[in-house]
Parts: C-alpha cells; sequence; structure tokens
C-alpha cells in the first residue's frame, strides 16, 4: 500500500502565521483528493482517513478511462466520443484528396511546359542570332568556294586570278567544269545534308573567251538569226552549243561572257577602250545593225551578258566583284524582309505595331490619316470613329453618287476638343477624298 506522507512543518515567525496556514489548508484539501490503489487486491484507501474503499468494476474503469483530468472540485468531464465515418463521406475525402494531387499535377506539367517552351525560344532565338551572324558578308564569303577551269591556266597572266585568290585567303578549287574555260562558285548549305553540311552550287557563270572564240559565236548567232529556225541551234560552233545547252538545262543559270585577248593595233585604241561595234566591224567586217541583232539575241533572249576586257587584271578584277556580290546577296534578302518601317517597337519610332492578332492596326489607320497636313488626332478618331477602317471608307465614298458628295462627305462630323465641337469642314473632307482616290502620284493633296 501506497502511503501518502505529510511532509515536515517548519517553524515559522509569527508575522508569517497567515500565508503559513493557507498553504497547510491547500495541501490537506489536495491530499483528501488524492488516492491509491493497491494493485493486489483493487482496494484504495485514504492518504488522511485510511478509509477502505471497493475496487472499480470493469464498466467504471472504462468509463473512467475516458474521463478527463479532475478538475480542482474533484468533478470529472466527459470528453466526446470520435464519430465514426460513413462510407460515403470516405468517398468524399478520398476524391477530394484525389482531386487535390491531380491539380498539383496538372501545375506542375504545367510549369515543366512553360520552362520547356522559354528553353525552346531560347534555343530558336540562339539559332537565328548565329544563322544573322554566319549570313553577315564578311562570314557568308568564307563558305563561297571559287572553281577555276584548268583550261584557264594555260593562257597567260592567268596565273594573276590564283596570286589574288590566295592572298584574300578566299577557297578556290581547279577542277573541270561543265563549260569550258568557265568560272563558278559554290557554297557550302549548313542546313541539308545528313552530315549537316552539303555544297550547293551557285548561278553564276563566267565564261572567259578568246577573241576567236568569241567571234565563232557572233557568226554562230548570225546564222540562227538568219534561218529563224530555233532547232538549228545544236551544231552551230563549238562554244555556242554547250552554252544554249546549259541554259536549257537550267534557267536559272546568269552566264557572263568575258571575252579578254584584245590586241591593241593603229586601228582601235586597245579592247578596254574601243566599242564592241567598232572592233566587230574593224576585225569581222560586220555591220552596225547586225552587231546589234547579235548582242539582243545574247542578252534578252539567252539573258547572257557581255563584257570586253583588258587582260587577266581586269578579269580578276571582275571575279572578285562577283564573289563579293554573291556574299553580300543573303544578308541584303534577309534585310528586305523586314517588317514595315512604321511597326518597329517605341513610342520614339512615331509608329504602331501590328501584332499577329491584328491589334495596332487602329492605330496604323490613325497615323495615316494624321500624316495629312492640318489634320490633327482630334479629327482622325473623328474619321476612325465613323470609318474603322481606310476599306470601309472607300465603300462609302462608291455608294455617293457625285463627285462633290464625295468630297463633302466627311465636312459634317463633329469633332470634340477641349470640351468644345466643331465639324470638320470641307476643305479637310475635300483633302482627304483626294488622298484616297486621286490617280496621278505627282498630285500636290495641299
Amino acid at each position: 500500500m501506497y502511503v501518502l506522507r505529510r511532509a515536515k512543518t517548519w517553524e515559522i515567525s509569527e508575522s508569517e502565521d497567515s500565508e503559513a496556514e493557507s498553504k497547510l489548508s491547500f495541501h490537506r484539501d489536495v491530499s483528501n483528493q488524492i488516492t491509491t490503489v493497491r494493485p493486489e487486491d483493487g482496494e484504495a484507501e485514504s492518504s488522511e482517513k485510511g478509509t477502505t474503499l471497493p475496487s472499480p468494476t470493469k464498466t467504471e474503469s472504462s468509463q473512467v478511462s475516458v474521463l478527463s483530468v479532475p478538475r480542482p472540485d474533484g468533478s470529472c468531464t466527459p470528453s466526446p466520443a470520435r464519430k465514426r465515418r460513413t462510407k460515403d463521406e470516405i468517398e468524399v475525402d478520398r476524391q477530394k484528396t484525389k482531386e487535390r494531387r491531380e491539380g498539383r499535377d496538372r501545375q506542375r506539367a504545367a510549369k515543366a511546359k512553360e520552362k520547356e517552351e522559354r528553353r525552346q525560344e531560347q534555343q530558336r532565338r540562339r539559332e537565328a542570332a548565329e544563322n544573322l551572324k554566319s549570313l553577315r558578308p564578311e562570314n557568308y564569303i568564307k563558305s563561297l568556294t571559287v572553281c577555276v577551269d584548268p583550261a584557264l591556266l594555260q593562257q597567260h597572266d592567268s596565273d594573276i586570278l590564283l596570286d589574288t585568290l590566295a592572298s584574300l585567303e578566299w577557297r578556290f578549287h581547279i577542277e573541270n567544269q561543265e563549260l569550258t574555260y568557265s568560272i563558278t562558285w559554290t557554297r557550302d548549305s549548313p542546313q541539308q545534308g545528313e552530315r549537316g553540311q552539303v555544297t550547293v552550287e551557285e548561278e553564276q557563270v563566267i565564261l572567259v573567251l578568246t577573241l576567236a572564240d568569241f567571234m565563232d559565236i557572233v557568226v554562230s548567232v548570225k546564222k540562227i538569226l538568219d534561218s529563224e529556225e530555233e532547232e538549228e541551234e545544236r551544231g552551230m560552233g563549238a562554244v555556242l552549243t554547250p552554252l544554249l545547252e546549259l541554259l536549257n538545262r537550267d534557267a536559272n543559270k546568269r552566264v557572263s561572257l568575258l571575252v579578254t585577248d584584245c590586241v591593241p593595233d593603229h586601228r582601235t585604241k586597245g579592247c578596254g577602250e574601243c566599242l564592241p561595234e567598232e572592233m566587230l566591224q574593224s576585225k569581222l567586217g560586220l555591220k552596225n545593225l547586225d552587231i546589234q541583232e547579235v548582242l539582243v539575241y545574247l542578252q534578252l533572249y539567252k539573258n547572257i551578258s557581255l563584257v570586253f576586257l583588258d587582260g587577266w587584271q581586269d578579269v580578276t578584277d571582275h571575279v572578285c566583284a562577283v564573289t563579293k556580290a554573291l556574299s553580300k546577296r543573303p544578308f541584303k534578302l534577309l534585310s528586305e524582309q523586314s517588317e514595315l518601317p512604321f511597326c518597329v517597337d517605341g513610342s520614339w519610332a512615331s509608329g504602331a505595331r501590328v501584332e499577329r492578332d491584328g491589334s495596332g492596326l487602329i492605330q496604323v489607320w490613325s497615323r495615316q490619316i494624321q500624316q495629312l497636313n492640318r489634320v490633327s488626332p482630334a479629327v482622325a478618331s473623328t474619321v476612325i470613329g465613323s470609318y474603322q477602317s481606310p476599306q470601309l471608307l472607300l465603300q462609302a465614298y462608291q455608294n455617293m453618287g457625285s463627285e462633290e458628295e464625295r468630297k463633302g462627305m466627311l465636312a459634317g462630323l463633329l469633332v470634340k476638343t477641349g470640351g468644345k465641337e466643331r465639324r470638320i469642314g470641307p476643305e479637310i473632307s475635300a483633302r482627304i477624298y483626294r488622298c484616297f482616290s486621286a490617280q496621278n502620284p505627282q498630285l500636290v493633296l495641299d
């Protein structure tokens, strides 16, 4: 049996009697409420009085187990029993948990998708920047290769061309060409081929001829013009026949004939200074009309340009000029495909940007009207409020019966500025009508 022992009393002064008595009474009250239970027979004794209490039954012990901590006054408050959930409630909770999980999964997938889109956008921008950088003339010229036919190296002073290409550090190959005595260009295209690079042939072709070869071409063309039969083009000269066959297979080819071996004599000042007509008349005895017919046939019918040069130094300069032009063409074509100047970003550009969904067109329409003299933003806003697009304004003009009605159609529209109202007037109305209906580009509107 467990017995609660009293604490030893201490001697206190008279001034502390009241306080000690209050503490002693509190300990007595607590000791009266505490009971001890014998584990052997379950009897409980009072620590102060020593009275024996009957042990609680199983039902009472189960009830005591659910009781709360005793209150200071000795009473106990039973805790509420846990309510058992039904199958419907369990299913509802399970459904809510599933929905929360699916919501988190959707948010996670959306974030992953957004992250992937940003990564792809950055990759596209990076590739576009690299592509733009590679299209610059100083970089694009490195992908060009000048292909020289080996037959040209047998001519005198032809090494000037190779020395110039080597000094400029341009790539060149000496290989057999489809046309003898010709020079072509190829470029490396990184957008095709399994290995990421393929060779593409440019459409520019230079054919370096001697004066004797060019005379053979003139005679062959004269025979074709006299016979007026295109079937006879085959077999007409050793130079003209393969040239025409090349143009028939590939109409995109641009051929330039360079005539070089002009030897100056007392009748000419040099091939670079004399006219082609004078040279041909002196060498072949052709009439001026015949020479004009040959040049028209070559340039207009076959798109073959003709250039007379003094020697290989001029040929080299011409080849370098064509190479530089080919290197500048991609970047120039890309610049021509840029947006219109009034669609650039920023208010400093004095324009409005048009998005893919069409937003911004109304601002462009307003700026277009404001380009006229003495047409304020308020007047433009009034016109736009009545006609939201130029097409609607033109349709309204077409529905008018006479010219005078068209000129004064906008005169009665009210313009609100600073709390005041005024009309557009016949002058501005007529000027806007002339702007959208005049056929003369030189007409002064104001």
